[in-house]
């Protein structure tokens, strides 16, 4: 006897903490139409090809050759994933997950050999000129990032982002590259997670150019970052953006930061890791008052007076900076993977000394590859609703957004973190309104993931690193991104029959 019955299919969303704005429950529903998804990579993790035709030496060549120990497995992207040659393949992969968008970064020494404008290299402009036109005929939308993290060493050499004089080189370098691309690409992001690059390559010193001046060298970095940023909009504006009609923005990293327990006092502490990281670039940008977040200003002037400073460790900006920083972008481009609690408490990390609070994660928080980096969904959906409100709900893009793994095709951790990310990231659009433009996973292929080398994995995509081919292979997680991208996120369950 053959029976029929109607059963429910739906996606395998593994629980998550229950807490913040959101639950474990899935959300079905599709986003706007006018929504974006891609992938993005940075030059160095992916390019390899490290001094050929032309290119100059830049932080992280320096870093990982002359202090390998430095990286966990004492590697280098001196290959990397050989994009440089196999971009064919890696525009290839794109085309079979479905995507529209391809965010990639600039090597700034690839095509200023020496930082400065003094010297343009052709053969490194012809690269990004091929990659360009290749992307659009195959009906990829190019997003370029300026800076990802590899200042041109002969800039280093005069202090790097610690001196100011390197926020115009980067203005010049903007320049050309609007000149030589801004006719195709109509997306920039300046400058990718300052916060980062910041606090790890000025402050503790972990990151290239490895310069250990905590709270000091890294408000400095922060501080010329901030203006490069502005400089590098206005030439646009000012130049380009009336023939090239593009949009420029800047990329921001940041936790979400959930308060321990219901205390004032820890309450506090979260919003001050909120400012301390995502305001410190945001506030300055798109507050209605700019400049860097009161808090802020507040305790790392009071810290620097109880430790015999002069004036505080936090530069200060002129009136005029202010004014011209406040509203310099036309979108917020933000990285975000994971969720801390905060407490109130004397700072048990070196990234938040000033802000003195206390970093933890919830036991029930699901590990990953990457010791910092636990699997919360809920914690994007409450970030996008505090920026919404910090910041009258600006434009937003997600820039990437990803999980870590030691390696492997089916990859199912990484697949059902996609699936519950990007669920929390519909409901904060279509639930409560915030203005989420698109989102960029991170990242299309393995690579070289800074100071763990090739000891974790982000892609979507298996990179052999072993092979000198360095042949690519889709991953469980590709599939179920390729999925969630056709039906443009989570269409209600179809009733389905079936014989038993």
């Amino acid at each position: 006897m053959i029976t029929l019955i109607s059963i429910l299919f739906c996606c395998s969303l593994s629980a998550v903490q229950v807490g913040g704005m959101a639950g474990n429950q899935i959300y079905y529903g599709r986003f706007p139409n006018e929504f974006f998804f891609g992938t993005a990579t940075a030059a160095y993790q992916i390019e390899g090809a490290w001094n050929e035709d032309g290119k100059g030496e830049n932080i992280w060549d320096r870093f990982t050759h002359q202090t390998p120990e430095n990286i966990v497995d004492g590697t280098n992207g001196d290959i990397a994933a050989d994009s440089y040659h196999k971009y064919p393949e890696d525009i290839k992969a794109l085309k079979e997950l479905g995507v529209k968008f391809y965010r990639f970064s600039i090597s700034w020494s690839r095509i200023l050999p020496k930082g400065d404008a003094s010297q343009k290299n052709p053969k490194g402009i012809e690269y990004y000129n091929t990659l360009i036109n290749e992307l659009i005929s195959n009906g990829i939308e190019p997003m370029v990032t300026l800076f990802h993290w590899d200042l041109p060493q002969p800039l280093q050499d005069i202090g790097g982002w610690a001196n100011e004089v390197v926020a115009y080189h980067f203005a010049d370098y903007a320049r050309v590259a609007f000149a030589e691309y801004g006719d195709r690409v109509k997306w920039w992001l300046t400058l990718n997670e300052p916060w980062v690059h910041g606090n790890f390559g000025y402050g503790v010193g972990s990151y290239a150019p490895g310069v250990k001046l905590n709270g000091i060298a890294n408000y400095l970095a922060g501080h010329t970052m901030l203006k490069a940023h502005t400089l590098a909009y206005e030439v646009y504006q000012q130049d380009f953006k009336a023939s090239q009609k593009g949009k420029v923005g800047i990329t921001l990293d940041s936790f979400w930061m959930a308060p321990k327990t219901g205390s004032g006092a820890d309450q506090d502490a979260a919003n001050r890791a909120m400012q301390f990281q995502l305001g410190w670039f945001a506030h300055p940008i798109f507050s209605k008052e700019g400049d860097y977040p009161a808090i802020m200003k507040q305790k790392i002037a009071e810290r620097s007076e109880n430790e015999g400073y002069p004036r505080s460790r936090l530069p200060t900006f002129s009136p005029e900076w202010i004014n011209r920083i406040r509203g310099a972008s036309d979108f917020l481009g933000i990285n975000h993977y994971t969720t801390f609690q905060v407490s109130a408490g004397s700072g048990n990390s070196p990234l938040f000394l000033d802000a003195e609070l206390d970093q933890s994660y919830d036991d029930s928080w699901p590990k990953t590859s990457a010791p910092w980096l636990r699997v919360v969904p809920w914690g994007l959906r409450s970030l996008l609703n505090w920026i919404k409100k910090e910041y009258d709900n600006p434009p937003v893009i997600i820039t990437e957004n990803g999980c870590a793994d030691s390696g492997g095709l089916n990859d199912t951790q990484r697949a059902n973190y996609y699936r519950s990310y990007i669920n929390e990231m519909l409901k904060a659009i279509n639930m409560d309104g915030c203005n989420v433009h698109g989102y960029m996973a991170w990242t299309l292929i393995d690579d070289m993931e800074w100071i763990d080398g090739y000891t974790i994995r982000f892609g979507l995509y298996s990179v052999d690193f072993e092979d000198p081919e360095r042949p690519r292979a889709a991953k469980e997680s590709a599939r179920v991104y390729a999925e969630i991208v056709k039906n443009r996120g989570f269409p209600e369950p179809q009733q389905q029959r079936i014989e038993l």
